[in-house]
């Protein structure tokens, strides 16, 4: 199984970093690689992405979630196979950190040598990119929340 971690800065609290991540369905707004997530109650997902042009599709389960903490899921059943957590720190008022660690077991050929190649920790990196970007222009999230699932 693969592991990739990364982190960045983000220029907004960390309620506000936090509150953005549990907007599942304006995952696609900023992650380039998913096509859509429906969100099926407090703890499921369904998740459509395309990644190396393949179309995938799975669903998640939010396994822990504490606000302004962390979020930690797993896939259930669909095309691919994968666990992470992403987890907010708070470095000052107005500056947060975004981590994200994400386990995932690569399909076939192409993402079998993609992983050993980096690609997935070079997709995250721009995933976090994008998330910096998208939360710093808008100052706010687009909604929030706040519940608490227990491991």
């Amino acid at each position: 199984m693969a592991q990739i971690i990364e982190s960045i800065d983000v220029a907004v609290p960390v309620k506000v970093a936090y509150d953005q991540w549990t907007q599942f369905e304006s995952f696609p707004e900023f992650l380039d690689e998913v096509e859509s997530i429906t969100q099926q109650d407090d703890t499921h997902t369904h998740w459509k992405v395309k990644v190396g042009g393949v179309e995938r599709e799975f669903d998640a389960e939010i396994t822990e979630q504490h606000p302004d903490e962390r979020v930690a899921w797993t896939s259930r059943g669909g095309d691919t196979e994968h666990a992470g957590v992403v987890t907010f720190h708070k470095l000052d008022d107005t500056t947060s950190r975004v981590t994200v660690q994400l386990d995932w077991e690569p399909e076939g050929f192409l993402e079998k040598a993609g992983s050993l190649l980096g690609a997935g920790t070079h997709a995250v990196k721009k995933d976090l990119k994008n998330f910096k970007e998208f939360i710093e222009s808008r100052g706010d999230a687009t909604g929030a929340w706040r519940g608490d699932v227990d491991a």
